[in-house]
């Protein structure tokens, strides 16, 4: 498995580093439709992520507390962390 997932969910560019991320799973209870727990209590997309709001992704990256988790503008700027 590679070490960091990476999706676009609408204009937003969406990482998920699987070395920082530790399973405390505040991400999902923020955003269920977009995250859930692979075998290994890691964070992962779920398949139908793209379909949540942008808003609730984005505040659902800043719940993570060792920051796994980053949000990218279409430009390239960071938005989380």
């Amino acid at each position: 498995m590679i070490d960091v997932e990476e999706r676009k969910l609408g204009e937003l560019t969406i990482r998920i580093d699987r070395l920082l991320c530790v399973g405390f799973g505040d991400c999902i209870e923020e955003a269920p439709t977009a995250f859930e727990f692979d075998d290994e209590g890691i964070a992962v997309f779920r398949e139908n992520a793209a379909a949540t709001e942008p808003g609730i992704v984005i505040e659902a990256c800043r719940s993570c507390p060792v920051d796994a988790l980053e949000v990218l503008a279409p430009d390239g700027s960071r938005i989380v962390p």
